[in-house]
């Protein structure tokens, strides 16, 4: 139980009030379902365009490395899902990934981005990749995909961690407050992994990843989690002659650390194990899969610290 004495240190250690959020750097917003959406563009090639689709609580412009790279050789395309990042707010959060993808779709129409398209989606955005496979495979020239969400992930857990994940509520959410410790925690692990970025790109996203209202989203985004998996299940099968690289984190980052308070070493390390069987059983799935596992990077730093790595999986796909 907290004591007074530490409920008062923790409203002097508090923002009172959140501060503004800042303006996005890159993009523009277009017109889609009554709802604007940030979209950013940048290169050119005559392959099919690269669209990014970002991990839940994040936002296109997290995935700038990877963008940057990709727009040597081809059109390499972002953007914020509708309730997230600096796209419209006045979308309900949780969505469906049909609504997800349904939107993505229009907007990419309303951009005059024509597919086929390569799907490079990481975490959530895995999900939305592989769902966009399953049931609207003429739009999908290959997928990449960065630690992906599975139906099945908790299934090849240790028990540690299945009990964990079986107790975590993700329709909680966090407080409108939050201890400043909390904030400063984050902007730092931000600030170390965006450290050699444009400082223009950089300075808005760690301000505004640090916002509350961009915590919340967040939370959000995974709330209707088994949702999600029975979805992702009645989908069904993605035609199996997509063309699709698996990217598998094998080790564990400082966020993962973070969200992971409680769990043994064993039990973090366990978890990589578990996940490359399930991401090596994934890419066996496609006759032109494979499963790439990539050293001294975990689920949310993979694209921060090893861009190349995506990269050379987009070309190598596009190549192939």
């Amino acid at each position: 139980m907290t004591e007074p004495s530490e409920l008062s240190e923790l409203s002097e250690q508090t923002e009172l009030s959140p501060p503004a959020e800042h303006p996005a750097p890159l993009g523009r917003h277009y017109a889609v379902g009554g709802h604007k959406l940030l979209l950013h563009r940048d290169g050119a090639g005559d392959g099919p365009p690269v669209v990014l689709l970002p991990g839940g609580g994040c936002v296109g412009l997290d995935l700038w490395p990877v963008l940057d790279g990709v727009a040597q050789f081809a059109t390499a395309v972002t953007y914020d899902r509708g309730g997230t990042g600096w796209s419209d707010r006045d979308v309900r959060l949780p969505r469906s990934l049909a609504a997800v993808t349904d939107e993505l779709l229009e907007l990419l129409r309303a951009a005059g981005i024509a597919g086929p398209y390569v799907f490079v989606g990481h975490s959530l955005g895995g999900f939305y990749a592989r769902y966009l496979a399953a049931r609207h495979p003429d739009t999908v020239a290959g997928l990449v995909l960065l630690e992906p969400g599975h139906e099945d992930y908790h299934r090849y857990l240790p028990k540690e961690l299945t009990d964990r994940w079986d107790a975590f509520d993700p329709g909680q959410d966090l407080p409108d407050v939050l201890p400043q410790q909390i904030i400063d925690f984050y902007r730092d692990l931000f600030e170390q992994e965006m450290t050699a970025w444009p400082a223009e790109i950089r300075s808005p996203l760690v301000a505004n990843h640090v916002h509350p209202r961009w915590l919340q989203v967040g939370m959000r985004e995974a709330a209707n989690l088994p949702a999600l998996n029975d979805e992702m299940r009645g989908a069904g099968p993605a035609p199996a002659d997509i063309p699709v690289v698996v990217l598998t984190a094998m080790d564990v980052d400082p966020f993962k650390r973070a969200v992971s308070m409680g769990v043994s070493e064993e039990g973090l390390y366990a978890e990589l194990d578990a996940k490359l069987r399930l991401y090596n059983e994934l890419a066996a799935t496609f006759t032109r899969g494979e499963n790439r596992p990539i050293e001294g990077v975990g689920h949310a730093t993979l694209s921060m610290r090893r861009p190349d790595a995506v990269v050379q999986a987009v070309r190598d796909l596009m190549d192939g």
